[in-house]
């Protein structure tokens, strides 16, 4: 009897090799209501697994969780149950006054700012995305009918700010840098994707922006309307990527 992986719940080598992940379980079963004949999988901890087929494609749906460090093993583990194409759907904050609220973001590389990263790859090692996924993505977004970015976003592991410290990144900095947007899991999720030898991209609505005023209970809009069309529009866009790569490997 094969052993269950120890986080997920997961049997080894039994997803499809298309998989979609996203931080919220709830958003994992909002994926899953786009798929034909789709079941669960299992539910273990924030790791909800569903597994259906999409215009013919056989996909598999899993969350992840909030942070790199939870999203990376949930990485592993469906890499270890069969995944070789990894396709994340998420939300971000603006870094740039010309990314609004609604928009869309593919992400072609994260600033790696994760205590994850620091243990897991040399230091410089970059976080980069899958460049033959990501352009099949950028290629379906453009016809979403949201405004979209193509670029570099910043990974961080904190989300409210404690004191100051020399150690938080600085959203001023890297906005003249021309990073776009600032999330918690790319950059795992490419680095993953990089020491496992497994193609990787991702796709995120802004939910509001972080540089007038950091994140903050208060202004936090991840329900709004705009961008809830926007995350919509991002798991039909990552479907339509995973649909139109099946068959490879």
């Amino acid at each position: 009897m094969l052993q269950r992986l120890p986080h997920t719940g997961l049997l080894p080598d039994s997803l499809p090799t298309a998989v979609l992940t996203c931080g919220d379980p709830a958003r994992a079963a909002q994926i899953a209501g786009y798929l034909d004949a789709a079941v669960c999988l299992g539910q273990q901890r924030e790791y909800h697994t569903y597994q259906g087929t999409f215009r013919g494609t056989p996909l598999a749906v899993c969350s992840h969780g909030i942070g790199a460090p939870g999203a990376a093993i949930a990485f592993e583990e469906l890499i270890a149950a069969g995944a070789r194409r990894l396709l994340r759907v998420g939300t971000c904050g603006s870094l740039q006054p010309h990314v609004h609220p609604g928009d869309l973001v593919v992400a072609v590389a994260a600033v790696q700012h994760t205590g994850y990263g620091r243990e897991v790859a040399p230091p410089g090692y970059p976080a980069i995305a899958d460049p033959n996924l990501t352009q099949i993505l950028y290629e379906k977004v453009q016809v979403s009918g949201q405004p979209h970015h193509r670029g570099i976003v910043l990974t961080r592991d904190a989300f409210f700010a404690g004191v100051s410290t020399p150690f938080a990144p600085d959203y001023a900095v890297l906005s003249a840098a021309n990073v776009l947007a600032v999330e918690m899991e790319c950059a795992a999720l490419f680095l993953v994707g990089s020491l496992r030898r497994v193609a990787v991209a991702a796709v995120l609505a802004v939910n509001g922006s972080v540089l007038e005023k950091p994140e903050d209970m208060d202004t936090f809009a991840a329900y709004e309307e705009r961008v809830v069309t926007a995350v919509s529009a991002e798991i039909e866009a990552a479907l339509e990527t995973l649909a139109a790569q099946s068959g490879e490997s």
